[in-house]
């Protein structure tokens, strides 16, 4: 059976034949917003000269081929079961049809684009269209780039509210970018300050790895975590509450953990050893590899918060295993007085075309940072989704935070209706990565009332999640009735530690929370599974939804207290099986190494 993951909206059918002549300029609108996305403020067009780099999209030739084939590598019940796919394979799986190919280039000759400055992905499934002058840029798509200023952050980029494609064009390209998405991913991380009930522990977690000490001397007693690990994290206490402390990885020279940064976060090497140092002094010699994506940089000077709490946490809790940061940047943002003025700025895009051209990737991923779902553009959202799918299908578990709004903020549509509802976060409702929503406290654990969690708008319910989700809906009755789609997909899938986090930033501890926290700890949990799997001959986990929500449950701890307010309501709750506060619940290693082995 296959996952269906398509728009909730009707999709247009593939048709490969294309007109002899096509009416380049019989245009038809791709995606445009009714005003200007909130907060963004129009400064006037790009000055003379100013240059842009467009990617386009293209649509493959058998459109369901790739879902099919992530499917069979990653249901426990398939017989191709982690028989994952080389990156040919699915260059092949994903390859635009030739009709395709030949239509676009005619397109882009019409409007005297250089074939020059046209180059293919490595999969052949995007092209590359490098320095288009904005008016060459505004024939082509029926747009009007103008430079938009943030009113908060300052940040200003080039782009337009509207594009537009010829109707021969419409069946064979997917998206165009950057064209209408004005956001960017931002950090998950609800505040870099310890909750009221937080303390800082300057000097490392000495008393609380002697008492789980006291406790590993007893066996089975680990049920219960030390209580101080209530109101302050460290990697001591994640490794006991989720079961990993007396694993030792053994495929060190295989297995490797990724973390995906960008907005200029940097991980520092020095606060990485002063962490370790204080929470994990076996691990005090480890460090980690620094990989820049497009114009990324490593500056050591400037210490990111979101940057030092993904590394400290994966580092520490998947030791020995190697870890990689990658600093993604894209082009600055645009400034009008650029000598090169050109913008692209597309960093979800970006890190994707440098991770899927790469030989080798992690098997294991976490990224902290998304959007609210309905500001990013549903052609782009699909397109990138489509990407991470392609991550699945190599074997890579990818795992994105869910967000610490609770059912959400801004709780009005911005598609001009300004309906009340609640908002749900793209990466995470993309059905084919892996949503980590957030807990708080032990003994036992409940749902941060921070957790984002509910129902895509944009990405239907895939059937991996057939049984859970309806039964969770059923259960609420009218409950909340018309302010969340009720057969999206529903995130989160599971959950992780999101509060009172000790990092080290600049040489000083602080506290943070958010699913920032939970998301590199989950995925650190993950890389130990693919560790024990790859030390054992055996391939890695791969896309983990389908195991999670079939035989993968009965090594979950399953939450069933706490709630995600939001939207001046109580937010969903969090209840016996699957809800859209925790997900499945959070992992337990040990159990889950019985399972998958």
């Amino acid at each position: 059976m296959l996952w269906h993951f398509l728009s909730i909206l009707v999709a247009t059918p593939l048709g490969l034949t294309s007109p002899v002549s096509p009416r380049w300029s019989d245009l038809q609108v791709k995606h445009s917003w009714p005003n200007v996305p909130r907060n963004w403020h129009c400064e006037g067009p790009a000055p003379e000269g100013t240059t842009i780099d467009l990617r386009i999209g293209l649509k493959p030739h058998r459109e369901d081929a790739l879902v099919e084939a992530l499917h069979e590598v990653s249901d426990p019940a398939h017989e191709k079961y982690g028989a994952h796919l080389s990156k040919a394979q699915v260059a092949a799986l994903v390859a635009p049809h030739p009709d395709t190919v030949d239509l676009v280039h005619a397109w882009l000759d019409h409007h005297g684009v250089p074939a020059s400055s046209v180059s293919p992905s490595h999969s052949g499934d995007w092209l590359t269209v490098s320095s288009v002058p904005i008016d060459q840029a505004d024939a082509l798509l029926g747009a009007s780039y103008q430079v938009y200023r943030h009113a908060e952050t300052n940040e200003t980029l080039l782009r337009t509210v509207g594009y537009s494609l010829p109707a021969a064009l419409h069946a064979h390209v997917a998206v165009v970018a950057p064209t209408t998405y004005f956001g960017g991913p931002r950090a998950w991380r609800r505040t870099s300050h310890l909750t009221p009930n937080g303390r800082i522990l300057p000097d490392g977690d000495a008393h609380i790895q002697a008492e789980i000490a006291k406790l590993q001397a007893r066996p089975g007693s680990l049920a219960t975590v030390p209580s101080s690990c209530g109101s302050t994290i460290t990697p001591s206490c994640l490794r006991a509450l989720y079961n990993t402390s007396t694993y030792t990885p053994a495929a060190t020279s295989k297995n490797t953990l990724g973390i995906a940064g960008y907005l200029g976060q940097f991980a520092i090497h020095t606060d990485l050893k002063t962490f370790l140092t204080k929470f994990r002094s076996d691990a005090a010699a480890a460090n980690f590899t620094v990989v820049k994506v497009n114009g990324g940089e490593d500056n050591q000077n400037d210490p990111g918060i979101e940057a030092n709490l993904d590394i400290q946490y994966a580092e520490s809790i998947s030791f020995p295993t190697p870890n990689i940061y990658y600093s993604t940047g894209g082009s600055p943002p645009f400034t009008p007085d650029d000598n090169t003025p050109t913008n692209t700025n597309e960093p979800y895009l970006d890190w994707l075309d440098f991770i899927l051209a790469q030989t080798t990737i992690p098997q294991t991923i976490s990224t902290s940072y998304g959007d609210d779902e309905q500001t990013v553009p549903l052609d782009y959202a699909q397109s990138v989704c489509t990407l991470f799918a392609q991550l699945g299908a190599q074997g890579v578990s990818v795992l994105f935070s869910s967000g610490d709004s609770g059912v959400g903020s801004d709780c009005v549509s911005n598609d001009g209706s300004n309906r009340s509802m609640f908002i749900p976060n793209f990466p995470a409702t993309c059905p084919f990565v892996t949503a980590v929503g957030g807990t708080t406290g032990v003994n036992p654990e409940k749902a941060a009332s921070l957790s984002s969690g509910g129902f895509s708008n944009y990405f239907a319910r895939p059937s991996y999640q057939s049984t859970v989700v309806p039964s969770f809906i059923s259960s609420i009755g009218t409950q909340f009735s018309g302010l969340f789609n009720t057969t999206g997909r529903g995130f989160p899938d599971i959950s992780a530690q999101a509060e009172n986090f000790q990092i080290v930033v600049s040489g000083r501890t602080e506290g943070v929370a958010g699913t920032s926290c939970a998301s590199p700890t989950a995925a650190a949990v993950i890389s130990l599974l693919n560790d024990f799997l790859i030390s054992q001959g055996k391939p890695p986990l791969g896309f983990l939804n389908p195991l999670l929500y079939s035989t993968g449950t009965a090594g979950l701890n399953d939450i069933t207290s706490g709630s995600n307010p939001g939207c001046n309501t109580k937010g969903f709750t969090a209840v016996k099986g699957w809800d859209p506060v925790t997900g499945l619940g959070t992992l337990d290693f040990g159990k889950l190494q019985a399972i998958v082995g």
